[in-house]
């Protein structure tokens, strides 16, 4: 009987010593957090994270800033292992705005705007590419913004209107009346100097078929809540007005939202109304006034259904 217990409690300790071994993981695991992954052998632990971004891809890069180059590209939901993250250039994206960078397990730098993760932990300190400081100039002064009468603004507008709605089926007269909303007669700092009579931003660094590059500059953003905080932003150039009214029609008709509106491509009012459903603006009043600077100008004669 003695020698009996001897060997059970033998097996005991055998396997209690065993336990020890299949629990060290688990107990690794955790301490990479509810999203964390950690592998066996491997050197540093990695969080997973989820891409969201509305404009169907983002880019990854060498270092923390959309100066530094272009890697390669992840798509919408795509599953990406975050090592650490980085303090670089500040990003407005689908997620959040943040001045946060995550360095993947492949060595490519994602803007933290764009991911979905639990915490990531900071990067260990001179491992980071340093980000660029930006060229600083004493800029040529702006041209004035081109005093035209509204009947002059209307007829240099009309050609790119009417190519806009030829390529892409939007009213001639809503883009007009669109133009002279927001860019205050082309007097707008955007219109007068890169000829964006939209305020159409570049997104993740892009810029388009008609627009020639990115202009970042600083700008004013108001949260839901009513709560204002200033951003970096990169908003499109072009060469010409005809080229800002085309990219407006260009963005309507690519982006799936505003499908909608496209039910009524001669019938202006109707247009403009499912365009400001689908969230072109938040202003309630949006509606009346573009509809009553069409209006007010006459501007329907121009959609060349009629």
């Amino acid at each position: 009987m003695s020698s009996t217990r001897r060997l059970l409690a033998g097996s005991l300790l055998v396997l209690a010593a065993g336990s020890v071994g299949v629990l060290a993981p688990t107990a690794a695991f955790a301490s990479g957090g509810s999203t964390g992954d950690v592998r066996a052998g491997a050197a540093a632990t990695y969080v997973t994270g989820t891409v969201r971004s509305s404009a169907g891809g983002v880019n990854l890069r060498k270092g923390p800033s959309t100066v530094f180059a272009v890697t390669g590209k992840v798509s919408n939901a795509a599953t990406v292992k975050l090592v650490c993250s980085v303090q670089g250039v500040q990003v407005s994206g689908t997620v959040r705005t943040t001045t946060q960078w995550d360095k993947l397990s492949t060595g490519s730098y994602i803007s933290h705007a764009y991911v979905i993760s639990g915490t990531v932990k900071a990067c260990p300190a001179g491992t980071t590419p340093v980000v660029p400081a930006p060229v600083t100039t004493t800029p040529a002064p702006a041209a004035p913004a081109p005093q035209l009468t509204p009947q002059q603004f209307i007829a240099a507008g009309v050609p790119g209107a009417q190519a806009g709605w030829r390529q892409y089926g939007v009213p001639a007269s809503v883009t007009l009346a669109q133009s002279i909303l927001e860019s205050g007669w082309g007097r707008s700092s955007l219109s007068s100097v890169d000829k964006n009579y939209f305020g159409i931003k570049c997104q993740n660094g892009s810029f388009g078929v008609h627009a020639t590059g990115c202009h970042v500059v600083t700008t004013t953003e108001c949260d839901k809540a009513g709560k204002c905080f200033q951003i970096q932003d990169g908003f499109r150039t072009y060469a010409s007005m005809a080229a800002s009214f085309r990219d407006h029609g260009h963005f309507l008709k690519t982006n799936k939202r505003y499908a909608p509106a496209f039910t009524y491509t001669k019938n202006a009012d109707k247009f403009i109304e499912q365009v400001w459903k689908a969230g072109y603006a938040t202003d309630p009043a949006y509606v009346a006034k573009v509809t009553g600077i069409m209006k007010t100008w006459n501007l329907y004669r121009y959609d060349t259904w009629k």
